[in-house]
């Protein structure tokens, strides 16, 4: 049996995964999705990266999963990647959701695509928090109307550190066994680090008609690639 541990990306919990987390255990895997320090109920708890970090590390060990599949959706990528090295032969594989990646000494701002100043501005202004997303935002993801009004009702504010710290890396990414999933609508190509990591022998590339969203987009085709995990 499989324990797929899955992680959404900035600004969301573990209830993004409620229409994945059904088909992987009627499948007879586990599924954990789970809630990062600051988001969603866990509002009002501090957190920096290296809290994620542990936030993913720790629900593994507390619940003492083997077998594990690391799912880290978004922003999620960079804690997923990290945590993925730090539980040792407990992993079997890590799925990048259209996600970023861990770089040693770098952080998500320092790999926004407005540039990290930009990033680091809105934080400033808004408390020390990445504000969430409108309505409109979600334009062009293959999201319904109905589906969008559920995101932007559940989001809540990414706290700024988590966004601001730096990944820290003890071997390649590249050596770990891992799927990068893009989702074609929020662009065809992967980015420039994620390319790199694809020459690896250990890693490979799927793809998903659909939005940077597919938990609510299309969440039985997410559930289908990651059973192919298992």
């Amino acid at each position: 049996m499989t324990e797929f541990v899955l992680v959404a990306g900035a600004w969301l919990g573990s209830w993004a995964w409620d229409e994945v987390v059904p088909p992987l255990r009627a499948a007879g895997h586990g599924a954990h999705p789970l809630t990062l320090s600051g988001l969603a109920e866990r509002q009002g708890e501090p957190a920096g990266q290296q809290t994620h970090v542990q936030d993913i590390v720790g629900e593994i060990e507390r619940r003492d999963l083997r077998d594990v599949v690391l799912v880290g959706h978004s922003y999620s990528g960079i804690p997923v990647g990290q945590a993925a090295e730090r539980i040792g032969d407990r992993l079997t594989h890590v799925v990048f959701v259209d996600s970023e990646v861990p770089v040693d000494g770098g952080s998500f701002a320092s790999g926004f695509w407005q540039g990290p100043a930009t990033l680091e501005s809105t934080i400033a202004a808004n408390g020390g928090f990445w504000p969430p997303l409108g309505a409109d935002d979600y334009d062009g993801q293959g999201l319904t109307d109905e589906q969008v009004a559920r995101i932007v009702a559940g989001t809540t504010p990414h706290p700024g550190a988590t966004l601001t710290e730096p990944a820290v890396l003890a071997r390649p990414l590249g050596e770990l066994p891992a799927t990068y999933v893009k989702c074609l609508l929020d662009g065809p190509e992967p980015n420039d680090t994620v390319a790199k990591l694809l020459t690896s022998e250990h890693w490979r590339l799927v793809t998903l008609e659909t939005g940077h969203w597919p938990m609510f987009s299309q969440p039985a085709e997410l559930a289908r690639l990651l059973l192919t995990t298992a």
